[in-house]
């Protein structure tokens, strides 16, 4: 009985978890089309995105403290965020010419890599793989899976 409750528990962690990946892609892709203010954004996401229902989707219930910390982080370090994708691009390829849902989902990924030890790389790169497939093809969603993982390669050893 009580290995049943902690596996609802641990998956219903792991939905939240994944439902706040999602979010604060959303959010940092808002806040790179429209410049929103970080406070802005996150009142934004908890009062009216985070757990309602728009357009009839509803919003699976996010872990909203792992959500600000993905928000604030990725934005607090994006010079270094971008600076450690640019190194990963092809020759030829900028920050600049990716697509912007692409990169707020890179940026994400590359902040967790970075200041989350607590995640398990595999775990990052598997969440915005996932992530990456609800924007795009399979191929964008490999490419999100090379860079991240030589990103890891170069932060976590």
């Amino acid at each position: 009985m009580a290995s049943h409750l902690m596996s609802e528990r641990t998956k219903a962690r792991s939905q939240a978890r994944a439902a706040s990946r999602l979010a604060a892609v959303q959010a940092l892709y808002q806040q790179d089309m429209e410049g929103t203010p970080v406070p802005t954004l996150l009142h934004e996401f908890h009062n009216h995105r985070l757990g309602a229902t728009i357009e009839d989707a509803e919003y699976a219930e996010a872990e909203i403290d792992f959500f600000d910390d993905i928000v604030k982080g990725a934005t607090a370090r994006r010079d270094e965020i971008d600076v450690a994708i640019a190194a990963k691009l092809s020759s030829g390829w900028t920050l600049a010419r990716l697509d912007k849902s692409m990169r707020a989902i890179l940026r994400a990924g590359c902040y967790e890599l970075l200041a989350r030890a607590d995640v398990p790389v595999g775990t990052v790169i598997t969440e915005y793989v996932d992530v990456a497939h609800a924007f795009f093809d399979k191929r964008e969603a490999g490419f999100v899976n090379g860079l991240l993982d030589a990103i890891a390669k170069d932060v976590r050893g």
